[in-house]
Order: structure tokens, then sequence, then C-alpha cells
């Protein structure tokens, strides 16, 4: 028995998944993640799911696992599986290909799967191996690849593994390849099925209606919190799992990680991946923490104006405060200055997750620090607590805590116009508040595809306050300075 054998916590399995990986490729770098990940995989290849979508960022080994060591392994268990490979082009679906065979005549392998062999040389004759197929001597199994749009003619699949169906942003942007890779899958993917295939989709999110936005939007999908979900996916059902780069979900048995901790830190640290979200916040969000958003579902997008300095005319300093009520929203707290057109200058964001403890005296700072001369807080969610720690904190402010009865969908898609037209930004914004500024340049019209919606509901909160007559307009307020 190998050493891999003794290893293995599945009893019917003759290695598990990732010690068969350590085994075949011995500089694997596994952290807690890939475990995780490889451990979704194993599932996968035993047949507990049959239908699963992994959201991965770049350069994170999604491919290595589920394209290269992932085949080899389901043709170890079973022999006579007809395994197909896809990508967005032939010649990376050879290349997977290649690296597959490469593990399967390894000494390592043989050792573990002695059953499953592919021709070497001309021997045995009668049977193929190329760069694009390859058959399992002494069986019917065989793995294929073949590019996005390509042929499977006369192929029955009984296990698809689709990685990075889009070659970059380029692509993933083109209406009319998006629209070809749909009717690819469907009238080729989904025609090569049997009642007992199995489907693997793994990729880097690009667009809202790539191919993972496709088939969630039109069939039903379970996302994976723990590996108890496993079991819970009825008939037909995809299994999704998205691993984000910087941790902003709560934590859960699958990603137990804390709100900002990298995936990956020893390849990609939080600091690397914070650069990398100031650059480009809305492809940051795609990429790296797969939720993508396209500019035509944008509420504001990159509209909002912006300022270099302030105007000497200021006739109001004021801010306004949304507390957090659960662990996934956000405080976010916005100082802004007024002038005698009724402009608004956002000047300071607290935008925070930590407890109010910690947030009261952040806010309380950025009074003092910009002068606030008065302070509007919801007084939901304990904000009216919130409003007279801060009142304490910072007695030369006056603190007015009011409850927001208003329906927030109503509220923030109502007042999108004015947010744009009234609110100036700092230029610089985007590297001050990155959180902040990706959450509100993503923000989408359809109010429930929105994880969190804090940042725009203070705006919104803002420009009632300040501009909208109903809400008594900014003149009403001249008065307290």
């Amino acid at each position: 028995m190998t050493d891999c054998q003794v290893s293995s916590a599945q009893g019917n399995l003759p290695c598990a998944f990732v010690d068969f990986a350590q085994r075949v490729y011995p500089f694997l770098e596994l952290t807690p993640f890939h475990r995780t990940y490889y451990s979704v995989l194993e599932a996968y290849a035993q047949g507990r799911i049959s239908k699963l979508i992994v959201s991965v960022p770049p350069q994170h080994g999604k491919s290595v696992g589920a394209t290269t060591l992932l085949p080899a392994y389901m043709l170890g268990l079973d022999p006579d599986m007809r395994i197909a490979i896809a990508s967005y082009s032939g010649t990376l679906a050879s290349k997977f290909n290649r690296r597959v065979q490469r593990i399967i005549e390894s000494r390592e392998y043989a050792d573990i799967f002695p059953e499953t062999t592919i021709k070497r040389g001309t021997k045995p004759p009668g049977y193929i191996r190329t760069s694009d197929e390859v058959e399992i001597i002494d069986h019917s199994g065989e793995l294929l690849s073949v590019g996005r749009e390509g042929s499977l003619t006369g192929n029955r699949v009984d296990c698809f593994i689709l990685d990075d169906l889009y070659k970059d942003a380029l692509e993933a942007q083109s209406p009319v390849v998006r629209r070809n890779c749909w009717e690819w899958y469907t009238s080729v993917v989904r025609t090569r099925m049997h009642n007992t295939s199995r489907e693997l989709i793994v990729f880097t999110r690009w667009h809202e209606e790539d191919l993972i936005g496709e088939l969630m939007r039109s069939e039903p999908c379970r996302e994976l919190h723990s590996m108890a979900d496993i079991d819970r996916v009825a008939a037909g059902e995809w299994l999704y799992l998205n691993f984000e780069a910087l941790k902003a979900s709560p934590p859960t048995e699958i990603d137990p990680r804390r709100e900002g901790e990298a995936l990956w830190p020893e390849q990609q640290s939080e600091e690397l991946l914070k650069a990398k979200r100031r650059l480009d916040p809305a492809r940051f969000e795609a990429m790296y923490q797969g939720h993508p958003s396209s500019a035509d579902g944008m509420l504001y997008g990159n509209s909002f104006r912006e300022y270099d300095a302030l105007p000497r005319d200021i006739v109001l300093r004021a801010s306004y405060t949304d507390t957090a009520d659960t662990g996934d929203d956000y405080l976010c707290s916005v100082a802004y200055s007024v002038d005698t057109d009724g402009l608004i200058y956002v000047t300071d964001v607290v935008y925070s997750k930590e407890p109010m403890e910690h947030t009261e005296r952040l806010v309380a700072a950025m009074f003092r620090a910009n002068d606030t001369r008065r302070a509007y807080v919801e007084s939901n969610n304990g904000g009216r607590g919130f409003a007279r720690a801060l009142q304490r904190l910072s007695p030369t402010t006056a603190v007015e805590w009011f409850h927001q009865s208003g329906n927030k969908e109503a509220r923030i898609l109502s007042n999108s116009a004015t947010v744009l037209h009234m609110l100036r930004m700092p230029a610089d914004w985007h590297l001050r508040w990155p959180e902040f500024y990706a959450h509100l340049t993503t923000y989408r019209r359809q109010f429930r595809a929105n994880r969190h919606d804090d940042a725009a509901d203070v705006l919104t909160g803002i420009v009632e306050r300040e501009v909208t007559p109903s809400s008594g307009g900014r003149w009403h307020r001249v008065k307290f300075i």
C-alpha cells in the first residue's frame, strides 16, 4: 500500500485528492484555501457534486487543481470515464491535455493508479494519443480538449471541465463573444451530455453576463458555505463557490477568513491586492472578488464629478451617518461642505465594519478634522446611542438623530440624478476610500443585485437633507451656522 493510500481519509478511494496532488506534484504549495478548494474538487470527483461553478482570482492556482490534477485523478478513479476540457482556445485546452498526460505516465501516478495507462510512442498500436485526445488502454475512457466554439461531434462526454472561456477583458466585454460562448455551450456542451454527466466551470469573472452569470440567472444555484451543503443540493441545481481575493463577505465554514484577509497572502498580499483595487476598483470587484458589474446596469458608474480644492464660499460643514446593524453592513459617515450655490463637497469618509465602540471614535475624530458643525445620525439600528456617544466625544458639533422611515430602494433610485448633479468628490477619492469608491461606482440599478447599499444610502440622505424640497432643503439648514 502506498503512502498516499495510507493517508487517505476516504475509505472507498485509493487516495484523497490533496494527497494525490502532493504525490504527483511535490512542489505544490498548499495553503488552507487550496486544501478547501481540493476538498470540494474531490467531492466532485466522487460524484457527490454533478454541477459545480468555482470562481477564483487570477494567479491563485485554479487551473492546476481543476484542469490539470483533477482530470488525471478522475481517470485514475474511473478509467472508463470520458472527460472533455474546454478553454477559450484550442491551444490552451491542448496544453492542459498534455499536462494531464505527463502526470498519467509518471511513476508516482502508476503507483497510485496502475490500471490507468496511456500509449507510449507507437505502443500499443490502435490507441490514440495526440495533444487533443488520449485514450486509456484497455478501457473506454479518454481525455478530449477543445477550444471555445470548437466541435465535439460524435463524442459522448461524462465530465466537462470548462476553464477560462474568455481570454481577457476585451473578449468578456464583447456582446458578440459572450453570445457566441453561450450558443456554443448550449449547442455543443449540453448536447454531448447524458443523464449522469457532470460539469465543472472554473474561471475568473470578467462580466456579469459571462457564462457563469447567465447560468446563475437561468438555472437554480446554491452557494456553497459548508461541506454539508453538498448533500443538500437538489437534482439539477448548481453548487457555486466564490473565493474572494480580499475577504469581504461574512466568514463561513468553507472560507473562515476575517474581513480584509488575503486568500493566498504568500503569493498576493493584502497590500498588493489593495494596490490593484486602487488602480481599477470595478475590475478588481469582478476579477478578484467575483462580483462583476456591467456599465449599462450601473446607477452611478464613473459619473461622479470631482474637485481639486474647496471653494471659499462655504456656508455649511455637516455630516450624515448611517450605523451598521449586522456583521455584513458598513457604518458609513460622510463629512461634507455646502457652498452658496448649494453644491455639496464630500470632504471625508468613515466606511467600516468595525464595532461601534471603535467607529464612534473615528467619526468624532473626522468631525474635529473637518470642523463639522452639524451631524445627522439615523437612529435606526442603534443610531441613537451612537449619536449620544458622538455628542460626548465631539461637544462642539451639534448632533441630531432622526428615524429614517422611507423605502431605501425608492429613495436611492429617485435621488440618483440629484446625487450625481449636486455632489462633488475629491479628485483622489478612489485612493482615500477605495471600498467606498468601489461600492458606489459598481452600485447597480437592480436593487437586489447589490451586496452593499450603505454608501448609496448615505449620499441619498445628504441630498435629501440639503437639496430635496420635501426634506426641508439646504436653505433651512443655513441658519445653524
